[in-house]
Formats: C-alpha cells, sequence, structure tokens
C-alpha cells in the first residue's frame, strides 16, 4: 500500500508538472530567443514570476517525496514477503529420501 500511495503522489506530480511547463511555455512566449547580437537568450530560474517559482518548487518537492514513499515502500513490501517465504518455507513438511 506504501508503495501505492507513493506512486499515485509521483503521478501527480508529474501531472502536475506537465501543466506547469505548459504555462511556462504560455507566459514566456513572447520573451525574444534572441537579442540585437544575436546571441541566445534564456529564462534564467530567478527571472522566473514568483507563483510560477512556488508553484514549481512544490511539485519538484512532492515528486521527490513520492518517489522516495514508492521506493521505501516496495523496499519494505519485498522484505516483508521474504520473511513470509521463509516462514513458510519452514512450515512445509521435510522431503524424506527413499533409498
Amino acid at each position: 500500500m506504501r508503495a501505492l500511495c507513493g506512486a499515485i503522489i509521483t503521478a501527480g506530480a508529474m501531472i502536475g508538472l506537465g501543466l506547469t511547463a505548459i504555462g511556462l511555455g504560455q507566459r514566456y512566449q513572447t520573451f525574444p530567443y534572441q537579442d540585437g547580437e544575436g546571441k541566445v537568450q534564456w529564462v534564467l530560474f530567478k527571472n522566473l514570476d514568483t507563483s510560477l517559482m512556488v508553484i514549481l518548487i512544490a511539485l519538484l518537492l512532492s515528486l521527490g517525496i513520492g518517489m522516495g514513499v514508492a521506493f521505501v515502500g516496495l523496499a519494505y513490501h519485498h522484505h516483508r514477503r521474504h520473511h513470509e517465504w521463509l516462514r513458510d518455507r519452514e512450515r512445509l513438511p521435510k522431503e524424506t529420501s527413499s533409498v
């Protein structure tokens, strides 16, 4: 269940990041691609709108948290299943050789 919750958080963060990318593209589509000398210009992170910067940071943090929860949850799931397998292996009757 932990891994599933982490995967859902990660999926939500990735959908949000995609929508944020669309929003950033629409917001800065009129930004001049080249300056007067012909050099390529970039919109730096520090020059983003404050609201877009906050949204981007929040979504990146939730992506990291979701990936961490999914990874740890899946590792714990495998660990628990391994111990269940070891317990069930001890319960099985021992095979006897008929030689």
